[in-house]
């Protein structure tokens, strides 16, 4: 086995067989414009191995019908394996009770469900939200549209020049008034891993609740929201190798109790009358409507995946690609890493002088290279940097030291080009 597919990070047992982890993703057999496709765009989305896209197929094929409620074979059928991923979900992060666990489209709505419910119960005049100057627009649009309305006050916890929370900052904005504090675990546009277990203890010292946002985290960080004692958790299925409009919230049960529910509709209900309505328990509370079943069903498989190869293994490999990435670019003349903080997953962002990350990504993707360009959601972090945007290449467990070689050879021919 080659170095380009075999990376042992510190021992024997850290080793993984990229090769055969390769040949058990599809997509990564195909050619872009007369070329392998190299793809460091995990960020935005991960691929799917062919245990995910098995389940799909089977689910359609062999169990399609509504979940709950349903009395026939299909119904049960289709209803266990839709519930069967919240169990696997709830041993992932490890939660304390699978009624801890709600379905959602996507981290996303999970962070709007959160400011639209508890936020709007909880939130008075003067009171104080927290949020950073790295946040995705998901974790900061919801939270400047409750504070409007309630008359809050949104606070930003600052930037250090490489791509750190300023922690001194953060603990002096901490106040009696801070009702909740809510902050991504890892930067989609930087890397950057946040402290956030040192950021719930200090919030809840002040008697704040926090949200994380763990869209990026998911999938290369070890996940333990009891041990992390954070009150809401939120992810994306396909970051990490399931598919798209599947995502989970997790909250304490306490907290997710005395919320009010988020839709109203199917399911979410136990009786309706037109004088009265009275709300289903938990988590179906916060789950009106048909549900994207088929792809929770496939989230499954998903999970089950990162767990035989681990997530040790997972980091290691992905770190060691990182690190080798960071060299490489350095090593470009013209190139500036923009987030070179101590503790970082996954994501190499950065921008090339006189040349737009834009026309970088066009050529890039002419040599069958596909790399994210632009503000990534994030554009109150790229006005911190003085920046438009950035060009960013984002791995996964499938990535490979080749391919990296491939991505840094193609942009310096790119840089020459537009130069």
């Amino acid at each position: 086995m080659s170095n380009e597919t075999m990376i042992a990070a510190t021992g024997e047992n850290q080793v993984l067989d990229i090769e055969k982890i390769r040949n058990d993703f599809p997509v990564l057999q195909r050619m872009v414009k007369g070329h392998p496709l190299v793809y460091l765009d995990n960020a935005a989305t991960s691929q799917k191995p062919a245990a995910v896209i098995d389940a799909l197929v089977h689910y359609y094929t062999h169990l399609n019908a509504n979940v709950h409620r349903g009395i026939h074979t299909l119904a049960e059928e289709a209803t266990a394996a839709f519930e069967a991923t919240r169990d696997v979900v709830r041993s992932f992060i490890n939660a304390a009770q699978r009624e801890e666990i709600i379905y959602t489209k996507g981290t996303t709505e999970g962070l709007n469900l959160v400011a639209y419910t508890w936020g709007r119960k909880h939130l008075r005049e003067g009171d104080e939200v927290i949020i950073s100057g790295m946040e995705h627009h998901s974790n900061i649009v919801p939270w400047q549209v409750v504070c409007e309305e309630k008359n809050a006050v949104l606070k930003v916890i600052p930037i250090t020049d490489k791509g750190e929370l300023d922690m001194e900052v953060f603990h002096q904005l901490l106040s009696e008034r801070t009702k909740i504090v809510s902050v991504v675990h890892v930067s989609n546009a930087l890397g950057t891993i946040n402290p956030v277990k040192a950021i719930i203890d200090a919030a809840h010292a002040k008697g704040a609740v926090v949200l994380i946002d763990g869209a990026q985290s998911s999938m290369h960080l070890d996940i333990d929201v009891q041990d992390l004692d954070c009150d809401f958790f939120a992810l994306s299925a396909h970051k990490m190798l399931g598919p798209t409009g599947a995502g989970i919230l997790y909250g304490k049960s306490s907290l997710l109790e005395e919320m009010p529910v988020f839709l109203g509709g199917g399911e979410m209900i136990k009786e309706v009358t037109f004088e009265k309505t009275t709300y289903n328990e938990l988590p179906y509370k916060f789950e009106a409507g048909t549900p994207n079943i088929a792809d929770f069903v496939a989230f499954k498989p998903a999970i089950e995946y990162i767990n035989k190869l681990g997530k040790e293994k997972i980091r290691a490999h992905e770190d060691a690609l990182l690190s080798y990435a960071t060299e490489k670019i350095k090593e470009t003349e013209g190139v500036k890493i923009i987030g070179e903080a101590e503790q970082k997953a996954s994501v190499l962002s950065f921008v090339i002088d006189g040349v737009h990350p834009q026309d970088i990504g066009i050529l890039l993707d002419n040599k069958g290279i596909a790399v994210r360009t632009g503000h990534h959601c994030a554009e109150p972090l790229m006005s911190r940097f003085c920046i438009p945007g950035t060009i960013r290449a984002s791995f996964a467990v499938y990535n490979t030291l080749a391919e990296i070689d491939l991505f840094a050879e193609a942009l310096k021919k790119a840089i020459k080009i537009l130069r």
